[in-house]
Order: structure tokens, then sequence, then C-alpha cells
């Protein structure tokens, strides 16, 4: 399977999750709206997401990934198959102990972790009752972690053997049961958070049982050993403390976005930030991730085989790939972001004013859009490598950065001056990593990378001033919730695909033997 097909099957799959989040997030801003209990809802689920992508996510899964790919070699045999489901085993004889202590610890210390989180929302009129909330649902929500660390362990498994279906689903059953819980539990919205954060957990256990009935029709096998602190462990946790370090630094840059707004910022600001990183969160989940998500496994297999120029031709196809498709979306998110916003969440306790301040936040979110996903594609060139002390010095540079212009631009910019530094943040990022991978020959722009990013810069600015035009004469008609919004949002989507595709093939950047080149080539 070629490269662009397996990312496509992992960015289709991730599509049909965010369009299940998209509803979720609409019925969301319908039930909840932008008050108390969404604010308490959305700090609660950060924790255990935070450490999901802290651990399970982040430094787990770039040191797991690449140890368990060159277990199984560049062609899988059933000594190397052996070699592997031996090392899974160690590593879950280890990881399942740990994530249940740390279950136990923080459910008991929830007072204090959410109190240190929200300083108890000072100032706020209703602080008792939105603090006892936060914490209700943190309890809740926290057992998620455990569960999503295990699914993660799983799916890592299943994309070093090249099956990414499954993992790529699994979002799916946690926005399934959301929606469910929101439209069965909705007389006020206290109780729709309550019942939304007991969903969050449920759906942890659904994806485990998909994540462990798929690694048994792989023909994987994983028991559970008393824990032992073998050579290939050792190496496991060795990668994985600079792993830590280097995914906490990124995963504080947003958690840092909370407690500001929380502590510094008018009700509401919380709920703004978070719809509008949803909305840039769907090309990211369908483009950025699908492309780490690929490229990790196969670089790390391409390089223990010694091929150090499949390894950088896979990097540039997949940045090119990304590019077509995150540059004009981004672009087109930063020109209709109001339209879009009116459409899915203009209703009910999400007013006009909701709208515009999330819409200020989502341009923002958009200027860092590409700058998220090119950071997916360059990572794995380090992590492959077992390289995670690097990243974790330029995250470190980065967020700090980030945390000096918080403070600056949210005396000028309020909510919206955190999403603006989070991007610019993104943007050093991603120079300082690309400027580490050039510099000890690990990875080179080639030239069809840099001219067809030209062509889909140019591309997107014919774009844009297209919907911009379209935007400005129909937004009379986004103030209406009906189904005249939809439509006209519908088609100013299907506007801007034209106007981009268009100018891009005029530009020759979109032929038909270059497709079937795309989706033929194995890297």
């Amino acid at each position: 399977m070629s490269l662009v097909k397996r990312i496509s099957t992992v960015g289709g799959f991730t599509l049909l999750s965010r369009v299940f989040g998209l509803v979720r997030d609409f019925l969301m801003a319908r039930y909840l709206g932008a008050g108390m209990a969404a604010d308490a809802f959305f700090i609660a689920f950060k924790l255990p997401n935070f450490f999901r992508r802290l651990f399970a996510e982040g430094a787990f899964s770039v040191a797991f990934v690449p140890l368990f790919s060159r277990a199984l070699g560049k062609e899988i045999t059933p000594e190397s198959k052996a070699a592997a489901e031996a090392f899974a085993s160690h590593v879950l004889g280890w990881l399942l102990p740990v994530l249940v202590v740390l279950l136990i610890v923080m459910e008991v210390a929830m007072v204090p972790v959410m109190l240190g989180l929200t300083g108890g929302f000072e100032g706020d009129t209703t602080s008792g009752e939105k603090f006892d909330l936060v914490v209700e649902l943190g309890r809740y929500t926290f057992p998620y972690l455990v569960l999503i660390s295990l699914v993660s362990f799983y799916a890592g498994m299943l994309n070093a053997v090249g099956r990414f279906a499954a993992a790529a689903f699994s979002p799916v059953l946690l926005n399934i049961l959301m929606i469910s819980a929101l439209l069965t539990f909705n007389e006020t919205d206290v109780q729709s958070a309550r019942y939304l954060a007991g969903a969050v957990s449920i759906s942890g256990v659904a994806q485990l049982l998909l994540l462990f009935a798929s690694v048994k029709r792989a023909g994987l096998s994983v028991t559970l050993p008393r824990p032992q602190l073998t050579d290939d462990v050792r190496e496991l946790l060795k990668i994985m403390a600079p792993a830590a370090i280097g995914a906490g630094v990124m995963q504080i840059n947003l958690l840092a976005d909370v407690v500001i707004a929380a502590r510094l910022l008018p009700e509401g600001s919380v709920s703004w930030l978070f719809y509008a990183d949803r909305l840039a969160q769907l090309p990211l989940g369908v483009i950025g991730i699908a492309a780490g998500t690929v490229l990790l496994p196969g670089i790390s297999r391409l390089l223990a085989a010694g091929d150090s120029d499949g390894a950088q031709a896979q990097q540039n196809r997949a940045l090119d790939f990304s590019m077509m498709l995150t540059i004009p979306a981004a672009a087109a998110l930063a020109a209709i972001a109001a339209p879009v916003i009116a459409t899915i969440f203009e209703r009910g306790a999400f007013v006009g004013a909701d709208t515009d301040a999330t819409a200020a936040a989502l341009i923002a979110y958009a200027f860092g859009l590409p700058a998220y996903v090119i950071q997916k594609t360059l990572t794995p060139g380090y992590f492959a490598r077992s390289d995670t002390r690097t990243p974790v010095i330029y995250a470190s540079i980065s967020l700090a950065v980030n945390l000096v212009l918080n403070l600056i631009l949210i005396r000028y910019m309020a909510h919206v001056g955190l999403a603006v530094a989070t991007a610019i943040s993104a943007w050093l990022n991603v120079a300082l990593l690309y400027q580490g991978l050039h510099k000890r020959g690990h990875f080179k722009l080639d030239r069809q990378a840099l001219a067809g990013t030209g062509r889909y810069i140019i591309s997107s600015a014919v774009m844009i001033s297209g919907l911009v035009w379209a935007a400005d004469k129909w937004a009379s008609y986004f103030v209406h919730d009906d189904l005249s919004r939809v439509g006209l949002l519908t088609a100013l989507v299907l506007l801007g695909a034209a106007l981009y595709f268009a100018a891009l093939a005029a530009m020759g950047g979109l032929k038909v033997q270059q497709i079937r080149a795309f989706l033929s080539r194995q890297h």
C-alpha cells in the first residue's frame, strides 16, 4: 500500500471521527453553551487528555512504536514477530500497574489538583458551585486515561504491522457515546455535563475492547507477565524520559492557555478557545496526525534496514501531500470563520457574541495550522532514530516564547492573544525541527515539495479572494438559525474547493499522471 493510501486510510477514519465530533460539539454548544457547566466540563476533560497526550500518545507512543517496529524488522518473520510480542508483553507488565496507581492517586487528590489548576475560580460569583462541579466531573473523566493508554498500546502494535483502520476508527466511539449522553440527558446544563463526563470513561471501555479484538485478529499475542526490568524495557524508559519531558512541554503549552483563561479572563473564554480549537483540529487530525501515525513505523523500519534515502523520500511525499490539503484548509477557516462558527454552533445557549469571540480565536489558530501539521511530519525523523532529546530542547524554547507572548498579548487581545501566541510558538518549533534535521543530513525538502508548496499558497490566495467576496455578500443570511445558512455554508465550501483546485490545475499542480504517481508510490 502506498504512503498516500495509508495516510488516506487513517485520515478517512479520522475524518469520520471529526464529523461525529462536530455533531457532538454542535450539541454541546446547544445544551451547555459557554457558561459555568461548559467551562467545568472542558477543564475536567482537559485533565485526562493532558496525561493521555503526555504519556499514552506522547512519550509512550514515540518510544514504543519505533522499538516494536525495529523488533519486527523490514520483513516480518516468525522469529521477529515472536521477539516483538515478547517486548510488548514486558512493556504491558509495567504499563498496567503504573496506570492503576496513577488513577487511584488522582481520584483521591482531585480537590487539590483542581484547586491548583483553577485557583478555585477566585472572583467568580459562582466559584464554590463551579469548583465542586469541576472536581466531580474530573473524577468521572479520569478513568479514561487508563483505558485510552491501553488503547494506545494496542494501536501502536497494529500500526507497526500496517493495520491502521481500527485505531483510527476508535475515537468515533467516544463521540457516539458523548452524543448519546447529550441527546438523552439534557434537562439542565449541569445534568448534561455530568452524563457527558461519564460517557467519556465508558467510551474508553468500548475503544479498548475494539483494539483488543483487532490485535487478536492481526495474529498478535500479548501476555501480562510480572513486571521485570529487562534490557528492552530499560531502553524504552531511556527513550521515554526525554520524550515525556518534550510531550509535557507541549501539553503544558496548551494547558497554560486554559489556566490563564480560567484565572484571568471573563467566563466563557475557556469555551471560546475550546470551540475554535475543535474546528482547527479537524484538518489537523485528518491530515497531520494521520501523516505522523503512518510515518513513524514506516520510517523506523526503513532506518532499521539502513535505507536513509527511503526514509527522507517518505517524509517529503508526506509533507507535500499534507500541505496540498492543509494550506487551503487553514486559509478557508480564516476567511469564513464567522459563517462556519455561526452555522455549526450559534443556537440555544450559544449566542451571537459567542460566535464573534470564537471566530476571532479560530482565525488565530488557522494561522498556526500548517505548522502543527508540519510538526507531525518532521518529528518522526527524530523519534525513528530514538532521538527524543532534541525535540525536547526545541519544544522548551517554544514553550518559553509561548508563555511570554501569552502574558503580553492577553493584555491587548484577551483570549485571542492566547491563540496567537500558540500559533507563533508552533511556527518557531517547526523552524527549529527542520534546522536540526537538515543540519544532520537527515532531511532536506526536495524540489517537488518546495514547488508544490508554492503552488498551494498561490491557489489558496485565489480561493480566499472568492470566499471573502461571497461571505460578505451573504453575511446577513448567517444570523438566522435555519437551513438557509447550512446551504450557504455548503455553497461556500464548494466554491472554495472549486477555486483552489482550478487554480492548482491551471499551474500544472494537479495532473492525472501526478495523482497516479502519488497513489502508486510506496514512499
